[in-house]
């Protein structure tokens, strides 16, 4: 459905806590409303971790955090940051219950949710206008149905984050001069969409063996990323340097826009890649690469859950729901050393031949 606004709308409130890729996702419709709309002041009520991310990239836009680890704090929090504002259009952009209570403390006439269908969580409640309904489609391309609800045809997505100067020095500091980098960012959210650590170091030892890459390690702090860090560096050549635990968010940012090529499953640098144009090798079987796959990149993901769903669920993906997840012990484990470094082969002599097309950021 669409809604035919009278004049453009001045403010704008974008609800969308999490996750981190989700969060990129929300920002490509969120730069194609600015364009259409460029008077228009945009406000967006994000997650704690998610904020270190947009807040250092969006210097445009505002930011009201919410704490999702503490729910009375959080939403008193963001009720005080609210108090006595009043918004054009709320963009409901979250199919959660926490979200749905954080859009009550939100005042505007327009409120704009997801399709009845999909509007799980009673999302459906807390909003008086829908986007239309989707089929099986990428999460972005939901997304951007937000957008066309609000009268703008998308054209193809865009990011444009601006990086701090000190951020590209850092990812300077990282990668090698002369020299391809792949970055591997192991880890997913969920444990059973992990890779196990020997094929990542073996894929590391053919990075640098055909094709002389410089290879960097990347994630977070939690104690299981330290884990497969240190599991892979064990496994690994010789040369690969670890940096599990020691940057930022942006930081990682930086290092991704000055990268050749990244490897993960499914995970939030994969879409943090995809915003400064790095080609990604996306490892997919507990989860679909049609679905939550890098956008712009889902041809190089090496993708078994067609497997997946005949091996553990006993049917094929297409009999699956959409948005089911095969998160079982062993499910990574279909995905072969030689499919991941297939791809990153082609991907290697595309580049070599002038491609792929991705725009790039530079200093």
């Amino acid at each position: 459905m669409t809604h035919h606004f009278d004049r453009p709308p001045l403010s704008v409130c974008l609800l969308r806590l999490s996750a981190i890729g989700d969060t990129c996702h929300a920002l490509a419709a969120l730069r194609m409303l600015q364009a259409a709309w460029p008077q228009a002041r945009f406000t967006w009520i994000i997650g704690k971790p998610e904020a270190r991310l947009m807040i250092a990239l969006l210097p445009e836009i505002e930011f009201i955090t919410f704490d999702k680890s503490a729910l009375t704090a959080g939403l008193l929090s963001v009720r005080r940051s609210l108090a006595g504002r009043r918004f054009d259009l709320l963009l409901h952009m979250q199919l959660s219950i926490r979200a749905s209570l954080v859009s009550t403390l939100i005042s505007a006439p327009v409120r704009l949710g997801f399709d009845r269908r999909r509007a799980r969580e009673l999302q459906w409640l807390f909003t008086n206008e829908r986007i239309a309904p989707g089929g099986r489609e990428h999460v972005l391309d939901t997304l951007l149905g937000f957008v066309r609800a609000c009268g703008i045809e998308p054209g193809p997505p865009r990011w444009s984050p601006t990086l701090p100067a000190a951020v590209l020095r850092y990812a300077d500091g990282l990668v090698s001069a002369g020299r391809p980098t792949m970055v591997i960012s192991p880890c997913s959210s969920h444990e059973l969409r992990n890779w196990p650590a020997d094929r990542y170091a073996a894929v590391a030892a053919h990075a640098q063996r055909a094709h002389g890459m410089h290879v960097v390690l990347a994630g977070g702090p939690s104690a299981s990323e330290r884990r497969m860090g240190e599991a892979i560096m064990r496994a690994a050549p010789a040369g690969i340097v670890n940096q599990i635990g020691k940057d930022t968010l942006p930081e990682l940012l930086g290092l991704l826009a000055r990268s050749t090529v990244l490897l993960s499953p499914d995970s939030g640098p994969v879409h943090m890649a995809t915003m400064v144009g790095l080609p990604v090798i996306g490892l997919y079987a507990a989860t679909r690469t049609a679905r939550a796959g890098p956008y712009l990149s889902r041809e190089w993901c090496v993708d078994e859950y067609d497997r997946a769903a005949r091996d553990f669920l006993g049917k094929p993906a297409d009999q699956v729901p959409w948005t089911a997840k095969i998160e079982r012990p062993g499910v990574m484990q279909l995905i072969g050393v030689g499919a991941v470094t297939a791809k990153l082969d082609a991907l290697m002599a595309m580049r070599r031949a002038g491609g792929p097309k991705f725009a790039k950021i530079r200093a």
